[in-house]
């Protein structure tokens, strides 16, 4: 008997005619999401055999510029702390973070 266990994500996507996102909902049972709306996903997966990454990069027709703006910024220090988890490298994270900070300021998303 395994003690293995299996989990699910799964990312609906609702288009119009044109085949452009009208509505995106995601799931995570084992983390207690169902049917959450969202405006924008970005999805990586390392692909071994050619090492390289495939993406998805997918955001409703509705979503604002500037909540673009504001969803790259953070996606931005989101790579930073998962990086320093995977790696231990202190130093290029706080450099991407410092990007981050530079991305912020020059689209004015950091209100002084």
């Amino acid at each position: 008997m395994s003690n293995s266990h299996k989990s699910q994500i799964t990312i609906d996507v609702e288009l119009d005619v044109n085949r452009v996102p009208e509505k995106i909902n995601w799931n995570a049972t084992d983390g207690g999401i169902s049917n959450e709306a969202a405006k924008a996903i970005m999805l990586g997966v390392w692909d071994e055999k050619t090492k390289n990454t495939l993406r998805i990069d997918l955001w409703t027709k509705d979503m604002l510029m500037d909540e673009m703006k504001q969803f790259y910024h953070q996606t931005i220090l989101s790579l930073a702390d998962s990086f320093e988890r995977a790696t231990d490298e202190k130093n290029m994270a706080a450099d991407m973070r410092d990007f981050a900070a530079h991305f912020a300021d020059k689209l004015d998303l950091i209100k002084k």
